[in-house]
Parts: structure tokens; sequence; C-alpha cells
């Protein structure tokens, strides 16, 4: 199959209770409106900005002087949404909803999505909406044919904990410097760990979890691999209990669970439905809120492995995959100059390979200027402005927009749920005007499907054999644990031989005995594997990207 051709998946199982069509729904018809007055010319100008010619989804109508006007679309092309996003705003104002609209649009323009389920109630996109007062009158505002309509999913839970198809990482493949972020380690220590990242992968050493990750460690300060770094800086013990430490208690918090094989394959990722419709990935989060690190860290791993395997296509009238990393806030929380420049350079790089990212947060200001700069599309929700801080805030979301005839720091926060201003990138690339809109309805269930339907999804799945039980090959702990129990036993072996050779001979035999000692324990089979210098190693070391992850080897 060529790169360009789209990896069509089996058709997505339906959940339980969940029609496989329905006939029966018909459309809601917009409610008459009673016609707003013509525009002035300043909405003029901002509507058309937003008359694209190619294709383009449907955001909402513009809103002018708290009038809706239905005939000035505000719209966002297809062939931009690989120039990433943000799409920010205060808790309940209607972010969650955006995602929905954006992603249903998406996949109906056979572009399949990613969604990160923070709070558990994006599943709902899987199954038809349900006509009310509130949608009839949305739609009628904002001009919308709004009819129920289910999107193909997949459903994914980290590490197998809580609903979900397991999605796991080996420790190799997660690579140092995201790591480093979720065991939360220094600068000092960010470097150890990357040492001994070259180190396993010079010698071989698989590191498939965490358990083999702490069995490298502990042999490279025990007395048999202490002297292994010396020529390269070398492993300080007390570096080494810092990591081991931070690896135990990451584990006792139930974190082992995501580190493992069978490791993901982010081309499924990739998919369409048999319909042709973009396969919408809903990563489900609800079960791991409290360890959100782990989980916004985990997102960047998916990145930086589909920015490792994906070629380059450059412009596209399309993207191949849109990713909203929700939450974006943790993922930049307390991270490390290279983290922060990792990132940066993947967002402003893997737009090449035709993927686009839509970071969602509450402001501006939680994304760092140098990733916010590569965000071409804006979707920003209300601010609050009750303390200093809040005003503050809104001050800086305000200069990050363009020049504008509304008085952005009043309709910033005057906005109802479900608007937003928004701006774009035209067809050309020129950011479009600045424009309050009032956003349409989702058209897939606003809200979870129940928990039996959900778990009937997933278990229905053809992936779900695939990646469902962890499995546990011969790595770094079992290699290092055989040989280390080997070499022992060698030396106990040769010591009682030497005490037997004293009683029986005197010096010259004795002699004899102890170059046999040595040479049984410096000839086993891993010591004498693990002696020879790193640069003898030449072709066995891993290659690993801008994030330190390891390249899939296919």
């Amino acid at each position: 199959m060529s790169d360009s051709e789209p990896l069509v998946a089996p058709e997505a199982p339906v959940p339980e209770g969940v029609p496989e069509s329905a006939p029966e729904v018909v459309p809601v018809v917009p409610e008459k409106v009673t016609s707003a007055p013509a525009l002035p010319q300043p909405a003029l100008e901002i509507a058309a900005g937003y008359s694209f010619t190619g294709p383009a989804l449907e955001l909402g109508t513009l809103l002018w002087e708290g009038q809706c006007h239905a005939e000035a679309q505000v719209r966002i092309p297809l062939s931009m949404l690989n120039r990433h996003g943000l799409v920010a705003g205060a808790t309940g104002t209607g972010k969650t909803k955006t995602l929905q609209l954006i992603a249903e649009q998406l996949s109906a323009n056979g572009v399949p999505v990613f969604l990160a389920d923070v709070k558990g109630d994006v599943s709902g996109i899987s199954a038809p909406g349900e006509a009310n007062d509130k949608v009839a009158q949305r739609s009628g505002e904002v001009g919308q044919e709004w009819q129920g309509t289910g999107f193909p999913c997949e459903f994914y839970g980290l590490g197998g904990i809580g609903p979900g198809i397991p999605l796991r990482a080996t420790v190799t493949s997660f690579g140092p410097v995201l790591l480093s972020k979720v065991l939360q380690l220094n600068q000092t220590q960010e470097q150890s760990l990357g040492l001994i990242f070259h180190y396993a992968d010079a010698k071989g050493l698989e590191l498939y979890d965490l358990k083999d990750l702490r069995a490298v460690v502990a042999f490279l300060v025990s007395d048999t691999g202490k002297g292994e770094l010396k020529g390269i800086g070398g492993l300080s013990s007390v570096t080494a209990g810092v990591i081991l430490r931070a690896i135990t208690a990451f584990e006792q918090q139930g974190a082992g669970d995501f580190f493992g094989e069978p490791e993901f394959d982010t081309s499924e990722l990739m998919r369409l439905a048999p319909d042709g419709r973009g396969l919408v990935s809903v990563l489900e989060l609800p079960a791991v809120q409290d360890k959100p690190q782990l989980f916004s860290t985990f997102l960047m791993w998916l990145l930086a492995d589909l920015y490792g395997d994906l070629p380059e296509v450059g412009d596209m009238d399309r993207p191949k995959l849109v990713f909203f990393f929700d939450e974006a806030h943790l993922l930049f929380k307390g991270a490390s100059k290279a983290f922060l420049e990792s990132i940066t350079q993947t967002v402003r790089l893997i737009r090449s390979k035709g993927v686009g990212i839509f970071f969602v947060t509450q402001t501006p200001k939680d994304v760092p200027a140098d990733v916010l700069a590569q965000l071409g599309n804006r979707v920003q929700h209300a601010l609050r402005a009750f303390t200093p801080d809040d005003a503050k805030a809104l001050k800086a979301t305000v200069k990050t927009f363009p020049n504008s005839p509304y008085d952005l720091e009043e309709l910033l926060t005057g906005l109802g749920t479900g608007e937003a201003v928004i701006t774009v990138l035209s067809e050309k690339g020129a950011p479009t005007p600045v424009a309050a809109t009032r956003l349409r309805a989702p058209e897939s269930l606003m809200g979870p499907i129940d928990a039996a339907a959900l778990d009937q999804a997933v278990k229905s799945s053809l992936l779900y054999g695939r990646y469902a039980e962890a499995v546990d090959r011969e790595s770094a702990y079992e290699k290092l644990t055989a040989e280390q129990q080997a070499a022992e036993a060698a030396a106990l072996q040769a010591a009682d031989e030497a005490a037997a050779a004293k009683e029986a001979a005197k010096a010259p035999v004795r002699q004899k005995q102890d170059a046999s000692l040595a040479g049984q324990v410096v000839g086993s089979g891993m010591f004498s594997s693990l002696a020879r210098s790193l640069g003898t190693q030449i072709g066995r070391e891993i290659s690993r990207s801008i994030f330190g992850t390891a390249k899939r080897r296919r």
C-alpha cells in the first residue's frame, strides 16, 4: 500500500443500544428566526474573509452587536487543518463541544481524528445526538440543518486501566526525555538517564518495561558494572538511587501497566471506516485523571512516534490526521528546556507530514510562546476576569489576536456558552479577520454513552485481541538476572575449588586456581558482553528521534 492510500478499518462496531442506521431520525428543520439587521461595513468585511472556494468545515455564524447573522458563515479551510490550532476558554464555556463539532466534520470529510477524553464525556461522538428544543433553537439561529449522526470510533485506555483497548509503549521506545518528564527528574538526572538508555541501546539490552530499566540501573552501580560508563562520565550511586526511587514510586502508583508489550502501533490512528469516513480514536482517560503528567506525556509520545514513522508529504488538500491535545497545560507544566525545545520542533515539523495538532487549554498563556506562534487557527471561548491574575491573562490573550473592530476585552468576558472568537488561516495562508461566532450544535450525542455500550464497542473491536493481553518477553531484566546469578554461582564454585586446592598444594597450584577463578567470572557470557567498550558496538545503538524516542523497527 502506498503512503498516499488511506488505511481502511474494518467496520467499526456499533455500541449496544445504538441503531446501525437511523432512518427514523428526521432532520431538525431550523425554526424561523427574525431576520437580523443588514450587516454594517466592518461586519461585511469580516464575513468576506471566510468566503473560501475549497472544502471547509462549518464552525458557526457571525455575531455582530449581539445579533446572529446566519448568512455570514464562519468556516475553516480543510487544507489548513495541518497548520495546527488552539481551542481555549474557561471551564464550562463549551471547549469540549467545539472539539466534537470539528471532529465530526473531519470524520465526515474522510480525515481520521484523535481525541483525548479526559472527563469521560466524548464517547457520545459514536452515537446519534438527541433532538430537543435547545438543538432546534441553536440550529435555527445558525442556519444549520441538524440531523442526529453517530461517527465510527475506536476507544482506547492507557495500559488497560479503565475502559478501552489497552495502549502501551515500551520503555525503549518512550525514551529518556519523555520518561524524565513523568519521573520528574532534574536536568542532571535526565542526562544520566540518557546515558543509561545510550548504554542499553548499544549493548542490545531491551527495555520493554520498568523492571528492565531498574535492572540496568542497578547493574551499572554494582561492583560488576560500575566501570562500564567510566569512559563517558559514569553514573553516580546517588543519581542512580534517585532514579531507582522514582521508578519504584512510579510503579507503586500503578503506572507500570502503561509500559510493556504489545506496543501500540500509531498507524492504527490513521484508518478510515469502510464508508470512507475518518475513524475517530478516543483515548479514555477518566481512570487516570490523577496522573496528569503521565497521560499528557504519553500523548506526546504518540505524536513523536507518528513524527518518526510518517514520510514528508508537504501541503495536502486535507490532513492525514488531526490530533486534539486536551488539557495541554499539563504537558508544559514543569517541563525542562530540552523537553520544550523538543515539543516546539515536533510541532513545527510534523505539519509537513500531514498531521494537524490542536492544543486545548484554558488560556493561550498556558502554551509557550514558541509553540503558540505555530498555531494558525484559533477558537477562543469566554474568559473570566474575577481576579487580578485573570485580568492579566485576559489582556495577554487580547494581544495575541490580530487587530479587530471588536472590543475584545469586553467581548471575551461576555461570550455565552457555545460562542467563541475565531481567527483561522485562509486558503492562501493569511489570518482571517477576527470573528465573534455562535457555534453550530454537534450532531452526535453530547455526553457519554453508557458503560455497557462502551464495553461492547471495545471488546468487539478487531484491535482488542491484538492489544488486550500484556506480553513479557525476555529482555534486560531476564538477561541481567540470569547472567548475574550464573556469575555469582561460578564465583562461589571457584572459591570452593580454590580453598580445596590450598589444602592439596602450595603456591604454584594456587596461582593456577586463581587464574581459573578469574577466567570463570570474567568469561561468563553476560559479563564478557557488558565489559566491552561502547565504541566496539557500532551498529547496535537504536536510532532516536529529536524527542529521544526510538524509531519503530518494522
